[in-house]
């Protein structure tokens, strides 16, 4: 089974750490974000998987060489010339996911214990175009979903700013997004042509006449690696996950 790891991030959050090293070389505890990554999918059976890169991406290739790509077969997606998001950056890996099963997209910066084959199965069962990992935990911007876990709307609450893409009877519910989807390749056709685009924006008006849902995690090991704060809980975590 295939799947994208996201690591062409600048890691600006993360800086002066990122600096000088790509985000997803930093450790949680005794794995790097890259390598956690990678035993995480391969743990469910995901070993053929393509990594963007970007910032210091010559680093990521020579890790990944000293480490013999840790037993998987990986393609690297060159961002080099452009960062192109995260819907830019699935577009531009479209000859390695376009085949005949959905692919998971997983953003380095999560250390979780969630069950992938689980949300592999919710994916099938529910027969989304995309199933998006949501928790609820506390964040400026929310995916909103109806009763049957449909996306229908985006707010940033810090900014007062929202999109509604489904009118609902019930107050939708909402939760913060963890940066892991499944989609399947039937997306492609309705992705936009444009070279860098947020995957968010192109799921809120695929939405509109297709299914877009989401997929409640409520595993106990959760962490967003993003921030330097937040490394050391990462690691904790992680260690605990024990790959």
């Amino acid at each position: 089974m295939k799947a994208m790891i996201l690591a062409a991030g600048l890691g600006t959050r993360l800086k002066p750490l990122t600096d000088h090293t790509p985000k997803v070389l930093l450790h949680a505890g005794q794995y790097t974000l890259l390598e956690f990554a990678i035993k995480k999918l391969q743990k469910y059976g995901f070993t053929d998987l393509i990594i963007n890169i970007h910032h210091c991406g010559s680093m990521i290739i020579e890790y990944l060489k000293e480490h013999d790509n840790f037993g998987s077969n990986i393609t690297i997606s060159d961002e080099t010339n452009r960062l192109l998001n995260t819907g830019g950056a699935i577009r531009k890996a479209e000859h390695f996911l376009n085949d005949d099963e959905p692919f998971i997209v997983y953003n380095a910066d999560i250390i979780s214990n969630i069950d992938l084959l689980r949300l592999y199965e919710y994916h099938f069962q529910t027969g989304g175009l995309a199933t998006l990992v949501v928790r609820r935990r506390e964040t400026s911007r929310y995916l909103l979903f109806d009763e049957l876990m449909q996306l229908t709307e985006w707010q940033n609450r810090e900014k007062g700013l929202s999109k509604i893409v489904r009118i609902t009877n019930k107050p939708p519910k909402a939760f913060a997004f963890s940066g892991i989807h499944v989609i399947s390749p039937e997306i492609f056709s309705l992705l936009p042509h444009t070279e860098a685009f947020s995957i968010i924006d192109a799921y809120l008006e695929i939405a509109k006449n297709h299914r877009i849902v989401g997929y409640v995690d409520e595993s106990t090991l959760f962490a967003d690696a993003g921030k330097p704060d937040s490394l050391a809980e990462a690691g904790r975590i992680a260690a605990e996950i024990m790959l």
